[in-house]
């Protein structure tokens, strides 16, 4: 049975797990992340269906179900599983993805890498995606495609589905043409997005920077704009754009410009703030630290984190400031990533050789500066830091949006305000009112920032938490539901009247 929803992203919409030689499929655990916020549309539609892939050794012979039907909390859908081989993955993901697109996406030139890129490869995956999601979908579908790995699959898809409305959304920063043009598959890759009905970007500033990449290399013209919704525009922060594109032109074919920040579970996460379970769990997280202080970080390691700046800055804390000694600690989750990649097992190493330097410095018998936990940790646990903690610290150097300063805000109490330092590079910088804006790249604006958060009174602390929960609940999970649901409607709409896409 066809679908009026296909999803096409890269990984599965559930955890595999094997139960006495049977594979289970489960929900993810936590409300939050793209999958289960993806997952949530297929309740909004009368049939969905979900693409991604699946290892296999024999592509040919993959030994699973290439198509199976799922029925959970979000309802009953299909799941597409594209059987790719290890060496596959490693060239369309690990390499061209990561390796090439990853660092230009976030501004990092230097580590770009283009000489192991196999280009026919990353052309044959996106090809296999467009395929067999063509396949689930009817005539007249809304086929959505996620993130920059499937660039290619829209150009293809038009080719499959010409009457299909294509949508794509990037969840990573999108830079400028100085930047993006950097790679040589540039037009390629541009041309593909340009055969889609509209693409779609968490902030401002990615969709301007995208805009000026199609005018660079197809001549795509802007024919629609408007002023940026004060809600989308945060004094002072780096991120910020005044104009918002909502319309591109190319050789008469106009594709829609959309921006729409994606949210947390904003309920979810401050209900269960207030369950007895988190409850008691913070009062041992406050036994546990006395009267320490307690600054939190939390994201996965990747050099685009600012993870290592986040420990020099708290080094150079207790080294200028020795009255803090044993009155304050770091918890930097660093959550580990593929240790296969050379550019993060030389982060991984640098992140721990910094805390031994730090703890081996200044730490006693009594009092550790630094905890550094390298494993997920359960929601309900990370909710109870969140609200444990003195200070949340979510400083990257770059960051598509950043969903951790959200749900730190949706697990406060009013009692117990807690201050936000936020990078001004984090896409949730343009979004999220009363945090304290930091500049990563210096020094002093860290240390400044670190300093200003330890040093609020309850006042200012409330005020400020107050303004940050207002805005975290404003762009939560539910409003970009309704606002993509209403998009998909308003482009049905416009394909079938012939009239200009809307944004």
């Amino acid at each position: 049975m066809k679908s009026d929803l296909v999803i096409v992203y890269h990984r599965q919409p559930y955890e595999e797990v094997e139960v006495d030689g049977r594979i289970e499929y489960r929900e993810h655990s936590s409300p939050n992340g793209i999958v289960p916020t993806l997952k949530g549309f297929f309740g909004k539609v009368s049939r969905g269906a979900w693409v991604a892939w699946k290892l296999a050794e024999d592509t040919s012979n993959p030994g699973f179900d290439p198509v199976i039907e799922i029925s959970d909390s979000f309802g009953t859908y299909s799941v597409s599983r594209l059987p790719l081989t290890e060496e596959q993955v490693r060239s369309f993901y690990h390499v061209t993805s990561k390796e090439a697109f990853w660092p230009v996406l976030h501004g990092f030139k230097e580590r770009y890498n283009y000489d192991p890129v196999d280009w026919p490869t990353f052309r044959s995956v996106n090809w296999a995606f467009a395929e067999a999601a063509a396949e689930q979908a009817t005539d007249d579908a809304i086929i959505w495609v996620h993130d920059y790995n499937l660039w290619l699959v829209p150009g293809y898809l038009r080719q499959l589905k010409p009457d299909a409305t294509i949508c794509f959304f990037h969840h990573t920063p999108f830079p400028g043409p100085d930047m993006f043009n950097v790679l040589p598959w540039r037009e390629e890759i541009v041309e593909s997005l340009l055969q889609c009905d509209s693409v779609g970007f968490h902030i401002p500033r990615y969709a301007q920077n995208f805009a000026a990449v199609a005018r660079s290399v197809r001549a795509a013209r802007v024919v629609e704009d408007m002023e940026s919704p004060d809600a989308l525009v945060q004094r002072g922060v780096a991120l910020n754009d005044r104009i918002m594109p909502l319309r591109l032109d190319h050789k008469g074919r106009q594709v829609a410009i959309h921006t729409s920040p994606v949210g947390v579970n904003f309920d979810h996460v401050e209900a269960l703030a207030q369950t007895d379970e988190v409850t008691e769990k913070i009062g041992a997280i406050r036994r546990e630290l006395s009267d320490c202080k307690l600054v939190l970080s939390v994201s996965r390691t990747d050099y685009t984190k600012g993870n290592i700046e986040q420990l020099e800055a708290f080094e150079r804390l207790l080294e200028r400031r020795p009255e803090l000694r044993g009155k304050v600690r770091l918890m930097l989750v660093s959550v580990e990533a593929n240790r296969n990649m050379t550019a993060y097992q030389e982060i991984q190493a640098r992140i721990e050789e910094l805390t031994g330097r730090i703890n081996g410095a200044y730490g006693s018998f009594e009092w550790q500066p630094v905890a550094l936990i390298g494993k997920g940790i359960p929601l309900a646990d990370l909710v109870a830091y969140y609200a444990a903690a003195d200070v949340a610290s979510i400083t990257p150097l770059a960051d598509g949006l950043n969903l951790v300063a959200s749900e730190f805000c949706a697990a406060r109490r009013e009692a117990d305000p807690g201050a936000l330092i936020l990078s001004e590079f984090a896409g949730c910088a343009v979004l999220l009112e009363g945090a304290i804006p930091v500049n990563p790249f210096s020094h002093a604006s860290m240390d400044s920032a670190l300093d200003q958060a330890l040093g609020m009174d309850h006042d200012e602390a409330t005020g400020r938490m107050k303004a940050l929960r207002a805005s975290a609940r404003r762009w939560d999970i539910s409003t970009w539901t309704r606002t993509e649901m209403s998009h998909f409607s308003a482009l049905r709409r416009a394909r079938v009247s012939g009239a200009r896409p809307a944004a």
